[in-house]
């Protein structure tokens, strides 16, 4: 009775789809059989403990914490709409803690790719050819943003001192670096850009037309040219920010300095990229070391 209730309140109160209602129902069956199965109890009796030799056994299974906190959800739910209508006095899921989330590695191009994408490609002719590989070098060599690179205007650009004044999160100001081999670039993209535009045009990046170019136009540049060298499954402007800084990480650059280049408000948002680093380390271990543990022929 207390179920079918539930399954209306989702459905005609909260307007949940089909295949929510669904996964619901089945999270519910599930820990229900699995009390009355391995505690021989009924819905009246489930108490925290239950829940949490629950979510032992769906660890043990070799599930997700994703998954299990998805099946969390709903009993919490379902206990939470119990107790507002009176119908439970407390909610046996509020004593248990979820599952910790694994943090997932941002995903990288190899050095190697990194230079068959500047080395052996070949970028069209004209000014878009130009303009779209010289915003690829530009993410790999400062680690900037999509929507920092569209907000660039050319008097962010000091080719004096070859830096970039760049505006970040909390349109917070940073100024980074240009190497000489960018400037370069730079430089014959400004003459190529000043044939185009209207004087009102202030951005430094713009279209074959002088309009500005916007971030669908940079994501959708980026991931054409990345998808001719690699194969990981994001390949948008972050992948370039990403690659930039354990790049960097890897060839010994202070985390402190790489933070400060790419804007971020604490260490920690740095520190993933060692992580990357750490983990090269340990496959290189692994296959090197003599006491590594690896197979051996026979």
């Amino acid at each position: 009775m207390n179920r079918r209730r539930y399954q209306q309140y989702l459905q005609y109160e909260r307007q949940y789809s089909a295949h929510t209602l669904k996964a619901y129902h089945r999270d519910l069956d599930q820990f229900f059989d699995f009390v009355q199965d391995t505690f021989g109890i009924s819905e009246p009796e489930v108490d925290h403990y239950h829940v949490r030799a629950w979510v032992v056994s769906l660890m043990q299974a070799g599930l997700t914490a994703r998954t299990v906190n998805r099946k969390l959800s709903a009993l919490r739910s379902y206990f939470g709409f119990l107790q507002k209508a009176g119908l439970r006095g407390r909610n046996p899921v509020e004593k248990i803690q979820s599952p910790k989330l694994g943090k997932r590695l941002p995903q990288v191009l190899q050095a190697s790719q990194i230079e068959r994408l500047f080395t052996e490609l070949s970028f069209p002719d004209g000014f878009e050819g130009m303009r779209d590989r010289l915003i690829l070098l530009l993410l790999y060599a400062t680690g900037i943003r999509n929507f920092e690179l569209v907000g660039l205007t050319t008097a962010d650009l000091d080719t004096v001192r070859s830096r970039i004044r760049v505006r970040g999160k909390g349109n917070k100001e940073r100024l980074i670096p240009i190497l000489p081999s960018l400037m370069a670039n730079f430089q014959k993209y400004l003459a190529a850009r000043e044939k185009i535009v209207q004087d009102d045009v202030v951005a430094l990046f713009v279209k074959a037309d002088g309009r500005p170019v916007y971030p669908k136009l940079v994501y959708n540049v980026v991931r054409k040219y990345l998808s001719l060298v690699t194969s990981i499954e994001r390949k948008g402007p972050h992948a370039l920010r990403h690659s930039f800084a354990t790049h960097l990480c890897d060839e010994g650059a202070d985390l402190s300095a790489i933070k400060k280049l790419m804007g971020h408000a604490s260490l920690a948002s740095t520190e993933v990229y060692l992580h990357n680093g750490i983990a090269k380390l340990k496959e290189i271990y692994k296959k090197a070391h003599p006491k590594a543990e690896r197979k051996h022929e026979h």
